[in-house]
C-alpha cells in the first residue's frame, strides 16, 4: 500500500486560485448571457410598441386620412426637436452607429453613443415616427439598442480591452437582428458580413452565444413564428430563371440608386437649401412630413410605416398592389431619411423590393408570382445594403423557404454587382464613416477620419 503524497501550501494556493478563476469566469458568462436575454426581451417589447404605434396611426387614418396632413408634419417636427435637444445620437438608422463604435478607440464617445438613455430614446422616437407615418423600420434601431445593452454589460464587468468591447458590440447588434426578425442565421451572417466585414475566431463565440440566447428569448415570448409566413414557391432551372436576371438587374439599379442618393444627401445639400436645412432643421422636418402625408394620400395610406403588411400581402399573394406602390414607397423612404428622424431602412427596403417583385411578376407568366416577389425582395435589399449573403439568409428565413435558396443567391449577387457599379461604397459603411468624422474629429480612431460638417444638420 503506497503512502499518500503530501500537498504543499503552494499547490493548495494554486488550486484555490484555479477554483476562484473558474468561479469568476462563470459569473462573467452568466452576466453576458443575461445581457443577451435582455436584448431578446427589449427587441420583442420594441416590436410590440411599434405595432401599437402603427395601430394608433391606422385609427387616425380611419377617422380621416386628411388628419395625416397635421399628424405627420407635427410628429416629425417633434421627433427632430426631441432628438436635437435631449437625445443627440439617436438620429438615423442605428446600424452606422454600431459599425462606427467598433472602430472607435475613444470610450467616452462610445459610452455616449451606446448609452442606455439613447437606446431607450431610440425606441420611443422610432415609435413616434411610425405613429406619425414615417416610412421607417425598427430593425436598424434594434441593432443599436442591442449593441448598447451588451456595451453596458461590458462596462459593468469592467471590460477595457478594445477587442473584447468590439466583440460585445458586434454580438449585441447581431443578436438584435436575430431577435427582431426571428432569424438567428441571418443575425450571425449580419454580424460577420455587415458589422465586422470578417470572421474573427476570437469574437465569434461571444456573437454566436448572444445570437442564440436572444433568439431563444424572443421565441419563448412570442412563439416560433416566421416573419412573413411560409411560402413554397420554387424557381426551376430553365426559362423561370429569367426572373433572376430581371429582378437582379432592376433591383440592383433601383437599390444602388437609392444608396447612392442617401450617401450623397448625407454629405450635405449645397446652396440655399443646405443653409435652410442647417439653420431650420425642425421646420425642414415638418416640410418632409407634409410631403410624406401627401404621398400617403396619393397611395391610399399604403406608404406609411414599415410596409410590413404590404410586403407580407404581396409575398403571400393575398393583396393586389399597383406598380405605383413600389415608386411611392421608394420616395417615402427617401423623404423619411432626409427628415433626420430616428428609424431604420430594413423593413421599408423589404417592402419596396416586394412591390418591385410584384410588378415584375406581371410580365413573367412562366414563373410563379410568389417566387418573383421573393427574388425582387432579396435583389433590392441586397442592392441597398450591399450585403448579399445577409439579404439571402434574411429572406430565406423570413419565408421559411429553402427550396429557392440558389435563385435567391443568384439574384442577390447580381443585384449586388449592379449596385456596386452605381454606388462604390456600401450604404451603412459610408454612413458609419460619416458618423466617425462627425463624432471623432481627432485622428484617434482606427479609421483616422478627418473633420467634416453635415449640412443636413445631424449625424447619420
Amino acid at each position: 500500500m503506497s503512502a499518500s503524497v503530501p500537498v504543499t501550501s503552494a499547490q493548495l494556493r494554486h488550486l484555490r486560485d484555479q477554483a476562484k478563476a473558474g468561479t469568476v469566469n462563470w459569473r462573467r458568462k452568466l452576466i453576458y448571457w443575461s445581457g443577451a436575454v435582455m436584448v431578446g426581451v427589449v427587441a420583442v417589447t420594441f416590436a410590440f410598441l411599434a405595432d401599437k404605434a402603427a395601430g394608433l396611426r391606422n385609427q387616425i387614418i380611419a377617422l380621416s386620412p386628411w388628419l395625416m396632413l397635421i399628424v405627420t408634419p407635427g410628429g416629425l417636427a417633434l421627433s427632430t426637436w426631441l432628438t436635437r435637444t435631449w437625445f443627440r445620437g439617436a438620429q438615423g438608422s442605428g446600424i452606422p452607429q454600431a459599425i462606427a463604435c467598433m472602430h472607435l478607440n475613444d470610450f467616452r464617445i462610445i459610452d455616449r453613443v451606446l448609452a442606455l438613455k439613447i437606446a431607450l430614446a431610440k425606441i420611443f422616437l422610432t415609435c413616434l415616427g411610425l405613429l406619425s407615418g414615417g416610412s421607417i423600420g425598427r430593425e436598424g434601431p434594434t441593432v443599436q439598442v442591442g449593441a448598447s445593452i451588451m456595451h453596458t454589460v461590458g462596462r459593468f464587468m469592467g471590460v477595457h480591452d478594445p477587442i473584447k468591447q468590439r466583440a460585445l458590440i458586434k454580438a449585441g447588434g447581431a443578436a438584435g437582428v436575430a431577435a427582431a426578425f426571428n432569424t438567428p442565421l441571418a443575425g450571425i451572417v449580419f454580424g460577420i458580413e455587415e458589422l465586422a466585414h470578417s470572421y474573427e475566431q476570437r469574437t465569434s463565440g461571444t456573437m454566436l452565444t448572444c445570437v442564440v440566447i436572444a433568439g431563444v428569448t424572443a421565441i419563448a415570448m412570442v412563439g416560433n413564428y416566421t416573419y412573413f409566413g411560409h411560402t413554397s414557391s420554387v424557381v426551376p432551372v430553365g426559362v423561370s430563371w429569367l426572373a433572376v436576371l430581371a429582378c437582379g438587374v432592376l433591383g440592383g439599379l433601383s437599390g444602388g440608386s437609392f444608396s447612392a442618393l442617401l450617401i450623397r444627401i448625407s454629405r450635405g445639400v449645397p446652396g440655399r437649401m443646405g443653409l435652410f436645412i442647417a439653420r431650420h432643421p425642425i421646420s425642414f422636418s415638418a416640410l418632409c412630413g407634409l410631403v410624406l402625408a401627401i404621398i400617403g394620400l396619393l397611395s391610399g395610406g399604403m406608404t406609411y410605416g414599415t410596409g410590413y403588411v404590404q410586403a407580407r400581402d404581396i409575398i403571400m399573394g393575398s393583396g393586389d398592389y399597383p406598380a405605383s406602390f413600389f415608386v411611392l414607397k421608394f420616395l417615402a423612404t427617401i423623404v423619411s431619411y432626409c427628415s433626420g428622424i430616428p428609424g431604420g431602412l430594413f423593413a421599408p427596403s423589404l417592402s419596396v423590393g416586394a412591390g418591385m417583385g410584384g410588378w415584375v411578376a406581371q410580365y413573367l407568366p412562366h414563373t410563379s408570382p410568389g417566387a418573383v416577389v421573393l427574388l425582387g425582395t432579396v435583389a433590392y435589399f441586397a442592392a441597398v445594403t450591399q450585403a448579399p449573403l445577409t439579404a439571402t439568409v434574411i429572406v430565406m428565413e423570413m419565408c421559411d423557404n429553402q427550396q429557392i435558396t440558389l435563385a435567391l443567391l443568384a439574384s442577390a449577387f447580381l443585384a449586388f454587382g449592379v449596385s456596386r457599379a452605381l454606388c462604390s461604397h456600401a450604404l451603412y459603411g459610408a454612413l458609419a464613416v460619416r458618423f466617425l468624422r462627425t463624432a471623432d474629429p481627432q485622428p484617434n480612431s482606427s479609421s483616422s477620419p478627418t473633420p467634416a460638417t453635415d449640412t443636413m444638420g445631424r449625424t447619420q
